[in-house]
């Protein structure tokens, strides 16, 4: 999938309401199938329940966090996505929980009771795409600290026939503090994030640079950088950087703010943001790294003029700044300059 864009968002909310009347603007409704569940202490807790709405796309996002009081029968469903052509479901088994399509994987212990010293409730991610793959995330993990893939996959299996997002357990005692879901895509936690501000800012303004430039069909962008080189500056420390080879490019969203509210009442707002992007490169002289840089520099000022911040109106680029680093330190051959761009985007604030 890409990133989602400001027609794809959670269309489906909940945060501990009944879900076949839930509050806000542009939220659906959940169908039920057996049983109520009752709201408690800002949880919707269900014993024996599911929820469902029929959607008519091919691909679909589903969020949720829970906690048990009393654990599922092992083997009853939890959440389940279907096309219409391809199935998959998370089923519980004790503190695990099972991806079932074509094959089942398994988890590890998640400590979903909440009993170990200092825990945190567990949240999942399950997504199906218009293909049939399905993948789950495990509180939004999409790597661990090794660098190793974090969350299940499978290939789903065949579909009952109608399409279908649902959530719930038929057994058991389980307090659901958040479900949200989504109709219009198969979206990672780097493409679509529980809040809205979350994807306003770091998904759509600062992952979608770096996806800008590692999609870049430009010379040095192309041929110098590969797409470990071109990184969201989530750790920009000195001792991270020493493990980075040059030439490598950081992007930072720095700053955000909102000078004017554009509809009474604050339904859509302007934003502005600031984007730093720090060029780092190596020479064989000082001379070299700084013109190599310069030259990465000024293709990310291209690629990023040419393809964002084109309308005027809703999503404009409207200034820059760049600092060129010049040389202060005789035993330095690595020059890193700093392009800083501001934009305006006029953000949608009814899908919260």
């Amino acid at each position: 999938m890409a990133i989602a864009t400001t027609t794809e968002f959670w269309n489906y909310r909940l945060n501990g309401e009944d879900p076949t009347a839930p509050v806000g603007t542009n939220n659906g409704a959940w169908s039920r199938n057996n049983d109520y569940g009752t709201a408690s202490d800002d949880y919707w807790v269900v014993t024996n329940s599911q929820y469902h709405v029929q959607p008519t796309t091919n691909a679909y996002t589903i969020f949720a966090g829970i906690q048990y009081t009393t654990a599922p029968t092992d083997g009853h469903t939890l959440l389940t996505l279907d096309n219409g052509t391809k199935k998959v479901e998370v089923k519980a088994l004790g503190q695990k929980v099972q991806l079932v399509g074509a094959t089942t994987v398994t988890s590890d212990d998640l400590d979903i009771s909440m009993l170990e010293e200092n825990p945190t409730a567990l949240s999942m991610r399950l997504t199906l795409d218009a293909s049939g793959n399905a993948r789950l995330y495990l509180r939004e993990l999409i790597e661990d600290d090794a660098a190793q893939t974090a969350y299940l996959s499978v290939a789903g299996a065949s579909s009952s026939g109608t399409r279908k997002i649902g959530w719930g357990n038929g057994s058991g005692n389980v307090k659901w503090a958040s479900v949200y879901a989504t109709d219009t895509g198969a979206f990672s936690p780097d493409e679509l994030a529980p809040s809205d501000l979350t994807t306003d800012t770091l998904i759509r303004m600062g992952l979608s640079v770096v996806q800008a430039l590692r999609n870049s069909k430009r010379f040095y962008l192309k041929t110098h950088l590969d797409a470990g080189s071109i990184k969201y500056g989530y750790d920009i420390s000195n001792t991270m950087l020493s493990k980075m080879v040059p030439p490598f490019v950081n992007v930072i969203l720095r700053r955000l703010s909102s000078p004017t509210f554009a509809a009474l009442g604050g339904g859509r707002i302007d934003q502005e943001y600031d984007v730093l992007i720090y060029i780092t490169s190596r020479g064989t002289t000082y001379e070299d790294a700084y013109r190599q840089c310069l030259n990465i520099t000024g293709e990310i000022f291209d690629e990023l003029y040419t393809t964002t911040g084109l309308n005027g109106t809703t999503d404009s680029l409207y200034e820059y700044d760049l600092e060129l680093q010049s040389k202060l330190d005789d035993e330095v051959t690595i020059c890193t300059h700093l392009l800083t761009l501001t934009y305006s985007r006029r953000i949608n604030m009814r899908h919260r």
